[in-house]
């Protein structure tokens, strides 16, 4: 899978794991996209699944992280594994929370987030289907992924 597809695929979810650890949304934002870069920057074996592997990167930079602030380090215990039922559960829980924010968002955020998110396509074939740009289509996702952010932290 290719960069880009694996960032699009798993961002919203290791964030998800990541506000577990330190239940702080613009420290875990942070922590996932420090996570990410690390993962760019190694090699996915196949040893562990990608959202496994992803995880485990990002526990460890959250751990750095915390470590650095003089925090104490996300406990192994009574946090669920990345592929365990609760995780799941939660992340299933996510999954509709985010779907229920998308149903009340504004077009054309609400279908360049779901083209992209859910169709896979990429930005310039957005960009065709509205007759605008592809960097039209790469500024309104970011933006609505801000928003899906914004709305997800206010509840």
């Amino acid at each position: 899978m290719e960069f880009e597809q694996l960032y699009n695929t798993y961002y919203m979810r290791v964030y998800s794991y990541v506000m577990t650890l330190v239940k702080s949304a613009h420290l875990a934002e942070e922590i996932t996209q420090q996570a990410f870069c690390k993962a760019l920057g190694s090699r996915f074996e196949g040893r562990a699944g990608e959202f496994t592997w992803l995880c485990a990167i990002a526990k460890n930079t959250a751990a750095d992280e915390l470590k650095r602030q003089g925090r104490t380090s996300p406990s192994d215990e009574g946090l669920p594994a990345p592929g365990s039922m609760e995780q799941r559960v939660e992340d299933d829980a996510l999954t509709l929370r985010i779907h229920l924010l998308l149903h009340e968002m504004e077009e054309p955020y609400k279908e360049v987030f779901q083209l992209r998110v859910f169709g896979e396509l990429p930005f310039a074939k957005i960009g065709l289907i509205f007759g605008k740009t592809e960097n039209w289509a790469r500024v309104t996702y970011h933006r609505a992924r801000l928003k899906l952010q914004e709305r997800m932290d206010e509840r």
